[in-house]
């Protein structure tokens, strides 16, 4: 690649690392290949950009190309024995490239079994089922969780006991190594130790060196109120122990509310459908309708009432999470149509359809049912035309 790394960047050839990096990230998202699926100039663009980036974001590399330019670096771009310069391909660059710029956001590079000491445990998720009232009030629950625990015999060293953990004698302790290539000294885990620091002669007969052993562990959840399906709840440190002795990592409890047999919940509203009579929903009347906190509230319901009519009972929702304030409960009336009737009550409904039926009251009564059918009669006589 001819082309100058600084230009190719849009930046000064005195710039800060955080400005090529700043630069490198905007245009990277840019040209990055799943951006530009379609277009293969891109790829290759963006190949470049992260060859570029590579180089100046290592101030050894950087020294060397400003000294000698490309000459530096004959066959670093993913062909390898194309030169004797500097090994590597572009995606084990790029992987580099990526944890050096998201890192803070992505955890590291693995918890530290890559940069000296023993490795970071595991994070864990465990999915926490809990009713609709439990996600209103709140509460505290126990959970059992299967994980790898802290071995109780060598105490998470991975040695037996009365014995002593030794240093390694390869990277002395600092569970990386340094080989010198070329221009560069080149940083990679120690093959000895796998990057712990640490060698164990006489392993634990427990736990066979790891330090760490399989349970079940028991452990409180505060939910706190207001929650809803796919709130997580970190448990900082409560997840798998680290290998010998290494920190722990953290527990991600999932929550998910478990449907109700009375109330359907949208956001912070609660929807209740209730049923009642065609005189309660004629005549009109009070009904008592439940509350998600256990008790119930009376609705007025006025003459004439239809079925999908809604009532609001404000304040009488879910509680938003971290406020003192709640949603509202909707009442949806469904008309129920009367079963399992007697000769009495069936000639006293004859009767009353009777009624309903002669076309002085038909409009009265039934002013839908008329007016629909008021329409047909319209079509038909339209279509007679």
């Amino acid at each position: 690649m001819s082309e100058d790394f600084y230009k190719l960047l849009g930046v000064e050839r005195g710039a800060s690392a955080d400005e090529i990096k700043k630069a490198y990230r905007k245009l990277a998202m840019k040209y990055h290949p799943d951006q530009n699926k379609d277009n293969p100039e891109a790829e290759e663009k963006f190949k470049q950009l992260t060859h570029a980036y590579d180089i100046l974001k290592d101030e050894q590399k950087r020294a060397a190309y400003d000294r000698f330019g490309n000459a530096a670096f004959d066959g670093s771009m993913g062909h390898p024995g194309g030169g004797k310069g500097f090994e590597g391909g572009f995606s084990g660059s790029f992987s580099d490239i990526f944890e050096d710029m998201f890192g803070d956001f992505m955890g590291g590079r693995g918890g530290g079994a890559g940069r000296g000491g023993p490795a970071r445990g595991a994070d864990m998720q465990y999915t926490l089922e809990i009713s609709l009232e439990d996600a209103f009030k709140g509460r505290e629950a126990k959970i059992k969780i299967p994980l790898n625990d802290t071995c109780d015999k060598c105490d998470g060293s991975g040695a037996e006991p009365g014995t002593s953990v030794e240093t390694c004698p390869t990277c002395s302790g600092a569970g990386r190594i340094r080989q010198q290539q070329g221009f560069f000294t080149i940083e990679r885990a120690c093959p000895t130790c796998h990057g712990a620091g640490k060698a164990i002669q006489n392993p634990c007969t427990k736990c066979h060196g790891q330090g760490r052993i399989r349970k079940d562990k028991n452990l409180k959840v505060k939910i706190p109120p207001g929650v809803d399906t796919g709130r997580r709840i970190r448990l900082s440190g409560e997840g798998e122990a680290g290998m010998q002795g290494g920190p722990r990592g953290d527990l991600y409890v999932l929550l998910a509310v478990k449907p109700h047999k009375l109330f359907r919940r949208d956001g912070a509203n609660l929807h209740c459908r209730v049923p009642i009579t065609i005189p309660r929903a004629s005549l009109g009347g009070e009904v008592d309708v439940p509350t998600i906190e256990g008790s119930a509230s009376k609705v007025k319901i006025p003459a004439g009432t239809q079925t999908g009519q809604q009532f609001r009972l404000r304040g009488k929702g879910m509680r938003i999470l971290g406020s003192e304030s709640r949603g509202d409960l909707y009442v949806e009336i469904f008309v129920e149509t009367p079963v399992n009737l007697s000769k009495k009550q069936q000639e006293m409904l004859k009767t009353l359809d009777q009624d309903f039926s002669d076309e002085k009251s038909a409009g009265k009564h039934s002013p839908e049912a008329n007016g629909f059918f008021q329409k047909v009669r319209e079509l038909w006589d339209d279509l007679k035309d």
